[in-house]
């Protein structure tokens, strides 16, 4: 086997003619979530409170405080870039490419060739693989149904304006305390099926029957006031005496999701059956631009109430649903099962060939992928060194300054404000989307003032902050393993390091026969590490010297930005591969039946023998915290930074 050096060839996701057939179906979707769920952000991320930082040295530092966001966003921060192709391409010319983030090396010795990657969001389909092993499918739209599962017409015999108002009732919304939902059809079924529905579409509400002026009134009101609206609120504690005792607490189903992340769809989710976030889980969050297939846990939603909000949802489908006792965790799966198609190919069939049988046999390069380091001209790992380096002005300037290349037009003009005034206030005041990054930095200025910014920045979700310090991990990794490859190849050599277990040992020279490439593994770089014992353990070293940072002492006054490390095989061989080549005339037209094509009964598309283009069409399996555009990297040999893909994309587009 063989090293080969990357060429300066162009290629990430191109900005295709289907953003903008999909951008009417984007508004229809975002309006359909307004009206039914009154302020819908649409794209209101899902986050987890910040936590109280820990330090070790509390004495010049002050510790960042939790800050409640309830405030909703009305304006929504998912819709695509705009614009034609090329300018697109153009604003991207600032963009970042592989080899600005060490990705400079392919393993295999086959002549690269062209492909076009997510050209449709429906060419890259992702199926998750359970901790079983088991593929997860969209398969069954049954309902589980028992004894005591509401009727069918529990969900349609209120009105909008009836289902409006006791949402506010239930959140104390206006000075109300109660609401009267009057029987038009007096029958005591029918009356049941109001009781019944008051009670299960809104936690937290008890009703009783009243006679007024001789009509019978549904009267909904809060039994306990605010200290059952808490309840409802965190929705740790569902109404215990409705949820029968033989049946699991949670609501398992396989979520289908078109184009929208995982923490996306969960918020639409929860505010649909009006409850927080924090009821569901999941294993593993999956892309956007995609077409994934995934299994969720609710805690005490039932499979009726979740298989009605196929009727309301664009571009999600819920089903096989199963009543268990547990949650789902995250990292709890075996990886991920990839389909994908790369349109406009330009490799000879003995090519593809040579790809596929490498890929399989082989593998590729174990990189972090671009999407770890952000899409514009200031790199997440920037501002993840500068965390470390305890720089908070660096900070605070990356996060806020003006910067070239494509960005949506609110957070150029919030920059431009920032850059002249200085003035938190005034900035945040070009925001219509308080959530973003950028808009939590700024409260938290607001909040704490320019000399506190360690505490203003403790107020963006801890997850956020942590992903700028894996995004700089992720860096010097991707930096140390392309040495590592160029340095010594791909064979096993005295000085690295292989796992026995859980722990890192390092290969003896008389051992190394003993190894391939496969089970080698590099650290990220953390206190609970070790490095090789050979040119790339002084190469980690210097590196980060060159940063300001001692690789002896990776921990941090903050003990959130403290970091332990971590271990990552190099080399991945791919599981499940395989391949066909077809041909095709209309861009537009799917190339495979997706989960739910199949349960609408659809034909697989008839494709012509000889189209004016060809695509290949590949099937893998990857483990959790690999990169499949890393695997369809090597098959091409291409670049796969937006910027690139964006560009080839342009000319085809011509």
């Amino acid at each position: 086997m063989e090293t080969v050096e990357m060429n300066s060839v162009s290629l990430k996701r191109p900005h295709s003619e289907d953003d903008v057939a999909n951008a009417d179906e984007i508004k229809r979707q975002k309006t359909s979530e307004k009206s039914k769920t009154g302020n819908d952000s649409g794209q209101s991320i899902v986050t987890e409170q910040p936590d109280k930082s820990l330090l070790e040295d509390t004495k010049n530092e002050i510790i960042p405080n939790e800050e409640s966001e309830e405030q909703e966003d009305e304006e929504l921060e998912d819709s695509d870039e705009d614009g034609d192709p090329e300018s697109f391409a153009d604003m991207m010319k600032h963009g970042l490419t592989e080899s600005d983030v060490g990705i400079t090396k392919f393993v295999s010795c086959h002549k690269g060739f062209s492909g076009i990657l997510k050209e449709r969001y429906s060419d890259f389909v992702v199926h998750e693989i359970g901790k079983d092993g088991r593929v997860s499918h969209l398969d069954d739209f049954s309902v589980p149904v028992d004894d005591e599962d509401p009727s069918e017409e529990t969900f349609t015999v209120l009105s909008d304006e009836d289902k409006q108002r006791l949402e506010e009732l239930q959140l104390l919304k206006n000075k109300e305390t109660s609401v009267a939902i009057e029987v038009i059809e007096d029958t005591k079924e029918k009356r049941t099926v109001i009781h019944q529905a008051v009670k299960s579409l809104f936690p937290g509400l008890e009703t009783k029957t009243e006679d007024r002026d001789g009509k019978k009134y549904i009267i909904a009101y809060h039994a306990a006031g605010k200290k059952a609206l808490a309840k409802v609120r965190t929705a740790t504690d569902p109404r215990k005496h409705s949820w029968p005792k033989s049946r699991g607490s949670y609501c398992h189903f396989v979520l289908y999701k078109e184009n929208k992340d995982t923490m996306d769809a969960i918020n639409v989710l929860s505010k649909f059956l009006r409850v927080k976030p924090n009821i569901f889980s999941y294993m593993g969050t999956k892309d956007k631009r995609a077409i994934t297939v995934q299994e969720i846990a609710v805690l005490r939603i039932t499979a009726q109430r979740l298989a009605h909000l196929n009727k309301c949802l664009m571009n999600f489908k819920l089903g096989n649903f199963s009543y268990k006792n547990h949650p789902l965790k995250l990292g709890e799966l075996q990886g991920n099962h990839f389909t994908v198609v790369l349109r406009n190919i330009t490799g000879t069939d003995d090519q593809i060939e040579q790809a596929m049988h490498s890929l399989r046999e082989i593998g590729f390069i174990n990189y972090y992928g671009m999407q770890r380091f952000g899409t514009t001209a200031v790199p997440t790992y920037q501002i993840g060194r500068a965390i470390l380096q305890n720089n908070w002005n660096e900070v605070m300037d990356l996060i806020l300054k003006p910067r070239p290349g494509a960005e949506k037009g609110y957070l150029v003009k919030c920059r431009e404000e920032w850059a002249k005034t200085k003035d938190p206030a005034a900035a945040l005041r070009k925001l219509p989307v308080k959530r973003c990054v950028e808009g939590q930095l700024l409260r938290g200025l607001l909040k704490y003032g320019m000399k506190n910014i360690i505490s203003a920045f403790g107020i963006i979700p801890r997850n956020n902050r942590l992903m700028y310090i894996h995004s700089y991990q992720s860096y010097v990794w991707n930096n140390m393993v392309s040495k590592r490859i160029e340095e010594y190849g791909l064979r096993a050599v005295a000085g690295d390091l292989t796992l026995k277990g859980a722990t890192a040992v390092h290969i003896e020279e008389g051992d190394v026969d003993n190894y391939t490439i496969h089970d080698v593994v590099m650290p990220l770089p953390g206190f609970d590490v070790i490095y090789p014992k050979h040119k790339i353990g002084e190469a980690y070293k210097e590196m980060l010297v060159a940063d300001n940072l001692d690789i002896n002492n990776m921990r941090h006054k903050i003990r959130d930005y403290s970091l332990s490390g971590a271990y990552r095989k190099i080399i991945i061989r791919p599981q499940n591969v395989n391949w066909e080549v077809v041909a095709y005339d209309d861009p537009r037209i799917p190339l495979f039946t997706t989960d739910l094509d199949k349960l609408e009964g659809k034909p697989l598309p008839v494709l012509p023998t000889d189209g004016k283009f060809r695509a290949l069409k590949m099937e893998f399996s990857l483990p959790p915290s690999t990169y499949a555009t890393m695997a369809i990297r090597e098959v091409l040999k291409m670049d796969t930074s937006i910027k690139n893909q964006t560009q080839l994309n342009t000319t085809w587009l011509r």
